[in-house]
């Protein structure tokens, strides 16, 4: 199991987790912090995955002021994670806006 460290000096924000997942969960992207933060949420949507272990998934429920993942979060997953053994789909938009993309760590 890999560890990881991160510089958050993004003020009063906390990271979305500070421990290792070895389960499937969901990370909550949808805090006001992340309405005027993209690359904030994109961050910590990695950090997230990061965090979770081999055979499981998370789910990232991201805000809905960026819209529809595929636009920006896909691109920034496609860049950090390549052909690795990350692979994820979107699954729906929430009641409130936000949409839930599963993401599954082989």
């Amino acid at each position: 199991m890999a560890t990881h460290s991160h510089d958050h000096d993004h003020g009063e924000t906390k990271p979305v987790t500070d421990r290792t997942h070895d389960t499937s969960w969901s990370a909550n992207l949808e805090k006001p912090q992340y309405a005027d933060d993209r690359s904030l949420l994109e961050r910590h949507a990695i950090e997230a995955i990061e965090h979770t272990t081999s055979g499981h998934h998370v789910n990232l429920v991201t805000h809905k002021a960026h819209g529809h993942p595929e636009t920006y979060l896909y691109d920034a997953l496609r860049e950090r994670f390549g052909d690795s053994d990350v692979h994820w789909e979107y699954i729906e938009q929430c009641g409130c806006g936000g949409h839930v993309v599963c993401v599954h760590i082989e």
